[in-house]
């Protein structure tokens, strides 16, 4: 029984190391390509606008919301009284 065991696994192991080796061979590839475009014709029709509308922008002066302030004496002296 045991050699019945041994023939079939030296058996398989031939098979699928057969198919293994039976592969299809590599394919090679080009390194460069070169495409030729002389021949292609391309048509076509070029469309331009009838006319055309220019406004000229106006500079717009705005109020601003933020004030930049000088000094800082007196916020300087209330901090300082807080503290105390």
């Amino acid at each position: 029984m045991k050699t019945i065991i041994k023939i079939v696994m030296i058996i398989s192991m031939m098979c699928f190391t057969s198919i293994s080796f039976a592969q299809d061979p590599q394919v090679k590839y080009k390194k460069k390509t070169e495409i030729d475009f002389e021949d292609v014709t391309v048509e076509g029709a070029l469309k331009v606008p009838h006319g055309s509308y220019l406004l000229e922008k106006r500079q717009s002066n705005f109020n601003p919301l933020i004030r930049l302030k000088d000094d800082f004496n007196k916020e300087m002296i209330d901090s300082v009284t807080l503290i105390r």
